[in-house]
């Protein structure tokens, strides 16, 4: 099973692009911090790569910034590439399944936040009269 979960703060902006088969995509970086400390107590902050496809990268692009706290879940993918000196490296990245905004929404309006959109606006319906409710007791027919 290749499951990972992670929750760290955005260290950029997310880039979204698509690619040639119009599919969009998104890269990101979190910083996820360790749950302890070095010997002189600093706590260490792991570095991940995270990529999100299709809807949920539309989503990610718009809505995330820099800083942002989430909580990312997905697979872990290997992928090996040549550096411009010709070293072969290796590179881990998350491939996200599913990205939770965990970031309060008053510390993260920045103006074009789906937050910030103003309520849809309802046409005025005929008010409805509530429903009256009548006791009734007709304890006669119960069994027991």
């Amino acid at each position: 099973m290749n499951k990972v979960f992670l929750i760290g703060n955005l260290t950029r902006d997310p880039e979204v692009s698509e690619t040639s088969g119009g599919v969009s995509v998104c890269h990101f970086s979190i910083a996820v911090n360790r749950s302890y400390t070095s010997a002189d107590g600093e706590r260490q902050t792991d570095f991940f790569n995270v990529t999100a496809w299709r809807g949920l990268a539309d989503t990610v692009g718009r809505y995330a910034k820099k800083g942002n706290k989430v909580a990312v879940s997905g697979s872990i993918q290997m992928r090996t590439y040549e550096d411009n000196q010709g070293i072969k490296r290796t590179a881990v990245d998350v491939i996200a399944q599913d990205v939770e905004f965990l970031t309060p929404r008053s510390a993260s309006n920045q103006g074009d936040d789906f937050y910030d959109a103003p309520a849809p606006q309802r046409d005025s319906a005929p008010a409805r009269k509530k429903p009256t409710l009548q006791s009734f007791d007709d304890d006669g027919d119960i069994p027991f």
